[in-house]
C-alpha cells in the first residue's frame, strides 16, 4: 500500500474503503466477486499521483459490514452511489469483472454520479445463460462447503495466466480467502447470475473504456467486446499477457491505459513529472 493511502470506514454506507491521493478527480474502483479492495493495491500505489483514487470492500466482504438481508445488482450499485455522494462529486468508476457490471447498472441508475466508465474484464452478466447462471449460484455452495481457504485455493490460480508469478498467485489467493464470506458472496453470485445488461448498455452516456487480459480464461475477450460495442462512447483495448486480473498481473500497461482514459475525460495534468511519464504499452 503507497504511504498516502489510508483506510477508513464509511459510515453513512458502513462500506470499509482504501483511499490515495489528496486531490483530483474521483476514481471509484470495484473489485471482482472474489476480491476486496486489495485488488487495487496498484492502483492506489500509482495512480494516486493523479487522482483520488478510493477502493471498496463490497458489502459483506472483507472489512465491510455484513448486510442485514440479500443484496440485488440494484442494491450495490446504490452503495457505490452512496459512497460516491458521500465524497460530494461524481466519479470515474473503475470495475473489475463482477465490479464492472456494478458499474454498468451504476451508470444506468445513476447517471448524473458516473464522469466516466472503465470496464476489465467484465461481462453483461451470468443471466443471458442458464447454464452460466446455475454455475454462478452453485458458487455459493461451494464456499459454504470448502470454506474460504480451501475455496480460493481452488478458484484463484485460474484468475491469472499460466505464466504468473507465484507470488501474484499466492496473494491472489490470500485476497480471496481474507475477502470471501457468506451471506456476502452468495448474495453477488446471485447479483451475478440474474443479471443481463444487453438491454440497457446502449443507454449509458459516460464514455467508456474496456479492457481486458489477452489470456483472460475466466469472462474472456469475447464478452468484453460485447460490453464494448454495445455502449455508445466506447474504446476496446487488450492488456496483453494477462488472465482475468489484469490490473494485478500487468498493473503498469493497465495503468498507463487508464491514465490516457482520464486524460481524455477528466483532463488530469502531467502531474507525475517526479516519477516518470506513464507511457502507453506497445
Amino acid at each position: 500500500m503507497s504511504p498516502a493511502a489510508a483506510a477508513r470506514t464509511a459510515p453513512a454506507t458502513h462500506v470499509h474503503v482504501e483511499e490515495a491521493g489528496d486531490g483530483g478527480p474521483l476514481l471509484l474502483c470495484l473489485h471482482g466477486i472474489g476480491s476486496s479492495s486489495a485488488a487495487f493495491v496498484p492502483q492506489l500505489a500509482e495512480l494516486a499521483a493523479y487522482v483520488r483514487v478510493v477502493a471498496w470492500d463490497a458489502p459483506g466482504y472483507g472489512k465491510s459490514a455484513d448486510p442485514p438481508g440479500p443484496l440485488s445488482l440494484d442494491d450495490f450499485a446504490d452503495a457505490a452511489a452512496a459512497v460516491i455522494r458521500e465524497r460530494g462529486c461524481e466519479a470515474h468508476v473503475l470495475g473489475v469483472s463482477w465490479g464492472g457490471v456494478i458499474a454498468l447498472r451504476l451508470a444506468t441508475r445513476h447517471p448524473e454520479l458516473v464522469a466516466s466508465l472503465i470496464v476489465a474484464d467484465s461481462s453483461v452478466g451470468s443471466g443471458t445463460d442458464p447454464a452460466k447462471a446455475a454455475g454462478m449460484r452453485a458458487r455459493a455452495e461451494d464456499l459454504a462447503a470448502a470454506g474460504p481457504r480451501a475455496f480460493a485455493e481452488a478458484r484463484g490460480p485460474r484468475l491469472v495466466s499460466p505464466d504468473a508469478p507465484r507470488e501474484l498467485v499466492r496473494r491472489v489467493v490470500e485476497t480471496m480467502a481474507a475477502s470471501v464470506r457468506l451471506p456476502g458472496y452468495a448474495y453477488a453470485a446471485e447479483s451475478m447470475a440474474s443479471a443481463d445488461l444487453r438491454d440497457e448498455l446502449p443507454s449509458i452516456t459516460a464514455p467508456a473504456l474496456v479492457l481486458c487480459g489477452d489470456r483472460d480464461t475466466v469472462t474472456g475477450p469475447d464478452a468484453s467486446q460485447a460490453v464494448a460495442g454495445a455502449l455508445p462512447k466506447t474504446a476496446y483495448v487488450i492488456v496483453k499477457d494477462a488472465g482475468h486480473l489484469a490490473n494485478q498481473e500487468q498493473p503498469e500497461r493497465f495503468d498507463a491505459w487508464v491514465l490516457a482514459h482520464l486524460r481524455i475525460t477528466a483532463r488530469i495534468p502531467e502531474r507525475a513529472a517526479a516519477r516518470g511519464p506513464a507511457h502507453l504499452p506497445g
